[in-house]
């Protein structure tokens, strides 16, 4: 069955199309097309811009469940309630743990893959647990250690292959080794919790390396003549940077030093969404530390350290705009292909392409959420 979606413009990657229609075929994008025959069932957005449904590729929780609690029903209630902040693929996101506990969410996880009824999952993000102690952020620094490809390899048997990306500090030991080792399997390395100099960075990813941790956040700051972290997220290129834009995380104005340093086609909006996202403020649980959320923000009871966060992605793209960061259709892709091209997922998701499902938002003019689709059909209505 055919339907026709008019609307006042389509974000494309790289273009806005103004005017017509975006035809959706048995839940697949078709054409855009200027007119419609006469007896087309046309679906009427005028006055809104249609855009694909945005990919969040780190978040650990929404609506009150976490991946850790490691239970289809907390992935379920995490896929389903994304939907409200326009999020039609994400990576469920762990946190540093064990060997075993890590596993058994590979299990987990793979077992509910094709099974969820909301946002999609693309693969599983590991954040940890190969991490340095200085930087440990709001993760358990008692199971950090060196990367052991035998742990990896168990891992991703254990997950059927969705293992997907996984997260280290450059400068542990092996780390080239590891990271040449996980690249050859298809998955994704990206570089953070680190203490790591711009040579070690660098090493990392002459390895196959290629994506920065929620960039600032968690690394060793640029120093004029030890660039370390920050400095490698800036100087190395074809490298993509994670970046939380909720105004907490990161100062707009050091996104906008990283926009100019990377260009918007480098860097990824993300979330680092823990299970209070969609939620009262109040007491929360991350990984195994209290969590109090208030004024906007996540942070650990004990030191007020920020403990991810409550942004949901599609405030993330409205605030890049209002900011005065990005355009439009440049604030859309760095949520959308961007962060599907840093995961090698761009064949599934991340763009309007005809063939491709039919997963898409309707954005107001002002960029707040109207409405999300999956498969052609409305999941969620603001």
């Amino acid at each position: 069955m055919m339907k026709y979606f008019k609307a006042d413009s389509f974000f494309y990657p790289y273009e806005e199309k103004k005017g017509g229609y975006l035809t959706v075929v048995d839940g697949k994008f078709g054409d855009w097309v200027a007119d419609v025959p006469a007896d087309a069932e046309v679906v009427d957005y005028s006055g809104y811009s249609i855009a694909p449904g945005l990919f969040d590729s780190h978040v650990h929780g929404y609506h009150g469940s976490d991946v850790m609690d490691n239970t289809p029903e907390s992935i379920e209630t995490i896929s389903k309630g994304l939907l409200s902040a326009g999020v039609t693929s994400f990576l469920p996101t762990t946190l540093t743990a064990s060997f075993e506990e890590l596993d058994d969410v590979c299990k987990t996880i793979a077992s509910v893959k094709n099974n969820v009824s909301g946002s999609k999952i693309r693969g599983i993000y590991f954040e940890g647990p190969f991490f340095t102690e200085k930087f440990k952020g709001a993760q358990n620094p008692s199971y950090m250690r060196d990367p052991k490809i035998e742990e990896f390899d168990q891992w991703y048997e254990s997950s059927e292959g969705l293992l997907h990306k996984i997260a280290i500090a450059p400068e542990r030991d092996g780390v080239e080794e590891f990271v040449s080792h996980v690249v050859s399997k298809g998955a994704i390395v990206s570089l953070g919790h680190s203490d790591a100099t711009y040579e070690d960075a660098l090493h990392a990813v002459q390895a196959g390396a290629s994506v920065w941790v929620h960039a600032y956040n968690g690394m060793r700051a640029l120093n004029h003549r030890e660039p370390g972290m920050v400095g490698a997220v800036y100087g190395i290129p074809n490298t993509y940077a994670e970046l939380i834009c909720d105004g907490y995380h990161v100062s707009p104005e050091a996104c906008r030093i990283l926009l100019d340093q990377k260009g918007p086609d480098h860097v990824a909006l993300i979330t680092d969404c823990m299970r209070a996202g969609g939620m009262p403020d109040g007491d929360y649980i991350l990984g195994e530390f209290p969590v109090i959320v208030e004024n906007g923000t996540a942070r650990l009871k004990d030191s007020g350290s920020l403990a991810g966060s409550i942004l949901k992605l599609d405030d993330g793209v409205k605030n890049v705009v209002d900011w005065g960061l990005a355009n439009r259709l440049e604030a859309v892709r760095m949520a959308t292909f961007i962060p599907a091209v840093s995961c090698h997922l761009e064949d599934k998701c991340g763009q309007i392409k005809k063939g491709h499902d039919a997963d898409f938002i309707i954005l107001n003019q002002d960029m707040t959420l109207k409405a999300t689709y999956l498969d052609g059909e409305k999941v969620f209505e603001n």
